[in-house]
């Protein structure tokens, strides 16, 4: 690269780098006080037009929000943001005790997802040692398949219908395997069967060998923000013999809810043995095919 051109790549990086920089103060402004448009040029240090260009830009984030007097106030984006961030690292901290003793109890792989945008993400995972010589493709920080995965449904299971509806509205559904819910009224067909039993399966909805088990994570409000997962692959341990392990994953989840300022209601066992009691009726049935058959999803 010439001198010339080396020189003119230095001042775009740091034409670049001053935008961002006033970008930032511009939603730290708006945080304080709402901004006319001849405000935000004045710290932009750009003509109303292209003032007007970046914050449509930020208000298409939701960084900034249009207030009806036409000035522009901090947005929900960041907050819902610094929300998820917080809630991502205190989720994750509390966890990891009760998820590692979990793997311990249970032999197999656990996973921690939480809802993060319009994704859903591994935020921690335990490996187990008999998956050395085949390796799970889940990993931290890794995006879940929405509707094809057991803590996906479980978390879709529990938002209210906007918000589901907001979601699923992205998706283009796709038949990984035979047991893929692969359309809409399939799937919401088996979101009200998790509701009702409190926790979901994976019969190899998207990885034919990966079966899974998940339960939902409740947050101090009672909202359901993350959930726990056991997962196998299917030569180590099938469907019907990883749910025996459902009582122990409720029982963790109700502990990482409790660290998280979850207080069931009254009826409800925090410490899970009324789940423990209730799971091993359901699975039960299950086993002897006198319950609805439940489909899958991977952990």
């Amino acid at each position: 690269m010439s001198t010339a051109a080396e020189g003119r790549r230095a001042r775009g990086d740091i034409t670049l780098s001053q935008s961002i920089r006033r970008a930032i103060d511009l939603i730290r402004r708006s945080a304080e006080h709402p901004l006319s448009l001849t405000e935000a040029a004045d710290v932009l240090g750009v003509h109303k037009s292209t003032a007007l260009r970046i914050l449509q830009t930020l208000e298409s984030a939701r960084f900034v929000r249009r207030t009806g007097a036409g000035t522009y106030v901090l947005g929900s984006g960041l907050i819902e943001l610094s929300e998820l961030a917080l809630g991502s690292m205190d989720l994750r901290q509390f966890a990891a005790v009760h998820l590692r003793t979990l793997q311990r109890e249970t032999g197999h792989t656990v996973h921690l997802a939480q809802l993060t945008g319009d994704e859903i993400i591994y935020i921690d995972k335990v490996d187990s040692p008999a998956f050395d010589a085949v390796k799970l493709p889940s990993r931290i920080g890794r995006a879940v398949s929405i509707y094809a995965s057991a803590v996906g449904k479980t978390i879709l299971a529990y938002l209210p219908a906007e918000e589901r509806d907001r979601l699923l509205s992205h998706v283009v559904f796709e038949r990984f395997t035979d047991t893929t819910f692969a359309d809409r009224d399939s799937l919401e067909a088996e979101l009200v069967h998790i509701g009702e039993h409190g926790w979901a399966t994976d019969n190899g909805e998207h990885d034919a060998y990966v079966m899974c088990v998940a339960a939902p994570i409740r947050d101090s409000r009672g909202q359901v923000m993350a959930a726990a997962s056991i997962t196998a692959i299917e030569v180590i341990s099938n469907l019907d013999q990883l749910k025996s392990s459902l009582p122990l994953l409720l029982e963790t989840a109700n502990r990482i809810s409790h660290e998280l300022g979850y207080t069931p209601p009254p009826s409800a066992d925090p410490d899970g043995s009324e789940d423990r009691r209730l799971i091993n009726q359901r699975t039960s049935a299950d086993v002897r095919g006198e319950s609805v058959d439940l489909k899958a999803s991977p952990a």
